[in-house]
């Protein structure tokens, strides 16, 4: 424990610089940027923050006129997880639909154009990739923003993934360590379990952060789950036996350390912000991420006292809140340095690809896969009619970024209707509902990760049965059997997976 306690001020700058808050609206209040001149280092971004690239490029801007080397992070995974594309879905497919590919290179490719975006915009701490394998078909909070449930290709891709990222100059966050990918329970609502042992741990879930420290990794990110077999008391995020006895030591990762959101309730629920915020740091964290729910100054203030009290108390020794400080200000450093490395508009494209190709679509593209049912399929002649079965929003992702394929298909047949339809146990009733609307037109079934719902396999079964020419589209996890007169498995729900299925079923895609 520390002897010689410093300033109330610079304790009180070293507070404010581990934390990565958010807060409301499209530009900045006041209080956000007086505390920035007071010496918080980052400013964490939502896509309640973003409408535009140009008013998000005005927003880093006024940022950085209060203190230039403010670090600017954002959860932009692409696919599924999108916020400089919250409205409209993302123009790159996720990570699950570049592991089904399997190119590195078009994964390197897509990343450094997401990069590239980024950069443009401002933004220079991004909180991806998700190295998680995903090893349990049933998780409700990874599946397709994990690479897949194949540990060799999930670090391949996650190291593609950061080469890409840092090439044009955006820090990447690898995470959620020490692995989320074998849980059933999200961490947003309680604190998931993993019960394997600590050869499990080193062959699966750990290879992927392996790969990515040698990558370079300049941010690993933390998870909220518990794991008995590293520490049976407390979770990943508040461990120092997994932050700084597995991260730090055994791994030799000398980065920054971001927690998951501590507003989560795996943390909050149980320890509290404020406490839970002193033990992370305490643990081995160095930046406590905040701000995707409680987005307030108060919250701000309530952690920075709780920090400096701790260091007053005794609680948290001085040298681990200077340290964590100091890796906040030398990842601001490089950020700032590599600011300006983003390519031109166009670079990031595969080798052999014409300058300028959209490479979120030729990504999309590729992932598609179709299996065509007993008889031939001939596209619609008319508008077709699309019922998407949606499960409940998953928090992680958000529910106000729109999916499906209908606006895609509507671009390419003009009159296409849709409705939308949710967990039902009637089943006759909700089929009879979708057949009456949808008259003599064709129907197009969207579902996300059928497998994990019984009400939308039933659905979806009946209406096949009430209907054969129906269209299946899959945009989750790909693990139930393919079903309908065509079975289109997009790898995710990304605006721009749905334009490649809707090609496919407008007969102009190449899987059609």
């Amino acid at each position: 424990m520390t002897t010689l306690v410093r300033s109330t001020d610079t304790l009180t700058r070293d507070a404010l610089a581990v934390l990565q808050p958010g807060f409301v609206g499209t530009t900045a209040p006041d209080w956000l940027l007086r505390r920035i001149g007071e010496g918080l280092s980052a400013v964490g971004l939502f896509g309640r923050n973003i409408v535009t690239p140009e008013q998000l490029a005005a927003l880093t801007a006024q940022l950085r006129a209060e203190r230039d080397d403010v670090l600017v992070a954002i959860d932009e995974e692409g696919g599924d997880v999108t916020r400089l594309e919250v409205r409209d879905g993302s123009s790159f497919p996720g990570n699950y639909a570049l592991g089904r590919v399997d190119d590195t290179d078009l994964t390197r490719a897509v990343a450094r154009e997401l990069g590239r975006r980024l950069a443009e915009c401002g933004v220079d701490l991004n909180w991806a990739p998700s190295a998680d394998v995903n090893s349990n078909p049933d998780n409700p909070v990874i599946g397709v923003r994990s690479f897949g449930a194949d540990t060799a290709l999930t670090a391949r891709h996650t190291v593609a993934y950061i080469e890409g990222l840092q090439a044009a100059g955006v820090a990447a966050c690898t995470k959620h360590f020490p692995g989320h990918g074998d849980t059933n329970v999200d961490s947003h609502h309680a604190l998931p379990r993993i019960d394997v042992d600590l050869d499990t741990l080193q062959a699966r879930e750990l290879v992927p952060f392996r790969a990515a420290i040698a990558a370079g990794s300049k941010a690993v990110m933390s998870a909220h789950i518990l794991l008995p077999a590293l520490d049976p008391n407390r979770p990943a995020t508040l461990s120092p036996q997994i932050l700084t006895g597995l991260l730090r030591e055994e791994l030799g990762y000398e980065g920054l350390i971001v927690t998951d959101g501590m507003e989560m309730q795996a943390i909050s629920a149980v320890y509290g912000i404020e406490r839970g915020s002193v033990l992370a740091i305490a643990a081995g964290a160095d930046a406590i991420c905040v701000g995707g729910g409680l987005a307030d100054e108060e919250t701000v203030l309530r952690l920075r006292d709780a920090l400096v009290t701790a260091v007053r108390d005794g609680e948290l020794p001085e040298e681990r809140l200077a340290d964590a400080a100091a890796r906040m200000r030398a990842l601001a450093d490089w950020t700032r340095r590599a600011r300006g490395a983003a390519a031109e508009p166009g670079a990031a494209v595969q080798e052999g690809t014409a300058p300028g190709t959209d490479i979120g679509l030729v990504a999309a593209r590729r992932a598609v896969r179709v299996t065509a049912g007993k008889l031939p399929y001939a596209p619609p002649a008319g508008a077709p009619y699309v019922a998407a079965f949606s499960p409940v929003a998953n928090i992680a992702v958000g529910d106000e970024t729109p999916w499906g394929v209908a606006a895609e298909l509507a671009a390419l047949l003009p009159g296409t209707t849709t409705d939308t339809y949710g967990a039902t146990s009637e089943t006759s009733s909700l089929v009879a509902h979708v057949v009456g609307l949808a008259g003599d037109r064709r129907i197009v079934a969207v579902v996300r990760d059928v497998h994990r719902h019984p009400w939308m396999a039933d659905a979806l079964d009946a209406l096949i049965a009430a209907r054969p020419d129906t269209v299946v589209v899959e945009m989750g996890v790909d693990r139930a059997a393919p079903r309908g007169a065509l079975h289109i498995a997009t790898h995710g729900a990304a605006r721009v997976c749905g334009r490649a299925a809707a090609e496919v079923i407008a007969g102009k895609g190449a899987g059609a």
